[in-house]
């Protein structure tokens, strides 16, 4: 498999680079592992300093930082730049917290005294996605590195560029060789890896195939894993919803990132009072998006990130019309160059429909007509996946009831799914399992160690 960054704005090939020998690898395995008795012992001080220093670094390069994005993956330029931004607050926001969050438990035993003390555990292996290149590290890098955790990162093939910047940043930043290491290899070689004595835990952000062998190879091996894996959010609106903000949220929901994230809004759940006008607005915002320079702040719809990503998502639609969905508008591919799907709506969708109970990565809204609350929780739930989920209404206590009801590991009322690094993220089902971010994200690979002190004579 090779490392390679193609423009999807051009198709073009950019460069490529070497998957890296087994020599190395073993060389960089016990790099990591020998720095591991080092860091482990640093204060929190120590590793403070060079996390907060990636996060400076971040906001000094995140015009080059997010540049590279866009180049690599396509994502628009602006959308480019909050991840940079994203990134560089949760790299802060641990180097700020951690020490709080890894404090010492104190408990109370009917005998004795005790506490639970929080240890970093080794070397962890992290697999990260292409869709956002430096956000998805950092969910997973700070707050191990801070932990006292030493960090081998194998990034998605497509975005090698983002892959070395980050480790760039890492070293400029003072961290000695073996804290955070960017390992170009291929995906045959991942097995191998997990069940390398070095590593103590893998987490992996990507499809439910690669969180399944990922899983079953930590579990061989009896070592913990966390796994972000796809999601096919509903978006519920009531009747008595701002309508007009909601269809502005419901654009951004389903178009951030060209629809290429897992928490994205993907299956539009409507109530028949509303569901036409809803249906009108989002419509004519849609109809008026079109494809351009990622590169440029004015293009309101970038490229897929590949030309697979383009096929499979066609390929999609198109069964799915067979199978009897209703085509509203889209549908195709841009008739250019580059990896442009055309901003999509099906409605009528039949449960054995691809649309149905298949993820959708892009531009593709499924619209569903529902009569009841008790409907659309049916609805929403009637999916294998359980990540995130939305519900727009003028009712609080209303929203939080029924967001009681949906199987999600999150649920946002008033506001698609979203993320920031003081909130837990995290799926149930086939969405994966565990939590990033906030102070349970840091909770994932530790060893929460009992301390127990007796009186020597009490039975």
């Amino acid at each position: 498999m090779a490392y390679k960054t193609v423009n999807p704005f051009t198709g073009v090939e950019i460069k490529s680079f070497d998957e890296i020998s087994k020599k190395e690898l073993d060389g960089k395995l016990k790099k990591a592992a020998a720095f591991f008795e080092i860091w482990r012992k640093n204060s929190f001080d120590d590793r403070k300093k060079i996390i907060q220093k990636v996060a400076d670094l971040m906001r000094e390069r995140s015009d080059k930082l997010a540049a590279l994005i866009t180049l690599e993956m396509g994502k628009r330029i602006k959308e480019s730049e909050g991840e940079v931004e994203l990134s560089a607050s949760i790299y802060q926001y641990y180097a700020t917290n951690a020490e709080h969050f890894l404090a010492d438990t104190a408990l109370t035993p009917e005998k004795g005294s005790a506490y639970v003390r929080k240890e970093p555990i080794g070397v962890l292996l992290g697999i990260e996605p292409w869709n956002y290149p430096y956000y998805q590290v950092a969910r997973f890098a700070a707050p191990n590195i801070m932990a006292g955790n030493c960090i081998m990162l194998k990034h998605a093939s497509n975005v090698p560029q983002c892959a070395l910047a980050i480790e760039k940043l890492f070293t400029d930043a003072g961290a000695p060789a073996g804290l955070y290491t960017n390992l170009f290899i291929s995906t045959d070689k991942i097995e191998d890896v997990i069940a390398d004595p070095v590593i103590k835990a893998v987490s992996l952000t990507g499809s439910e195939k690669a969180g399944a062998s990922v899983a079953a190879a930590a579990g061989k091996n009896l070592k913990k894993s966390v796994l972000e894996l796809g999601g096919s959010d509903p978006f519920i609106v009531l009747e008595d919803a701002d309508m007009d903000t909601t269809v502005n949220w419901a654009v951004y929901g389903r178009m951030q990132n060209c629809g290429q994230a897992c928490i994205a809004a993907k299956r539009f759940i409507v109530m028949d009072k509303v569901y036409d006008e809803f249906l009108e607005k989002f419509t004519a915002v849609l109809q008026k998006m079109e494809p351009g320079d990622p590169m440029l702040e004015a293009t309101k719809l970038g490229p897929l990130s590949s030309k697979s990503a383009l096929e499979g998502l066609e390929e999609q639609v198109e069964k799915s019309i067979k199978a009897g969905a209703k085509l509203l508008m889209g549908g195709k591919r841009f008739n250019m160059k580059g990896y442009f799907m055309q901003p999509t709506i099906l409605a009528d969708i039949p449960k054995d429909a691809a649309a149905y109970h298949e993820e959708l990565f892009g531009p593709v809204a499924s619209v569903y007509r529902v009569n009841s609350e008790d409907e659309a929780v049916t609805l929403a739930n009637a999916t294998r996946f359980g990540l995130g989920g939305a519900i727009f209404t003028t009712d609080e206590k209303r929203g939080q009831k029924l967001a009681e009801r949906i199987n999600t590991g999150m649920v946002f009322i008033n506001h698609p799914t979203g993320s920031q690094p003081d909130l837990p993220f995290g799926g149930t089902g086939q969405s994966g399992y565990g939590r990033e971010l906030s102070s349970l994200g840091i909770d994932e690979f530790l060893n929460k160690k009992l301390i127990r002190t007796s009186d020597i004579n009490d039975k």
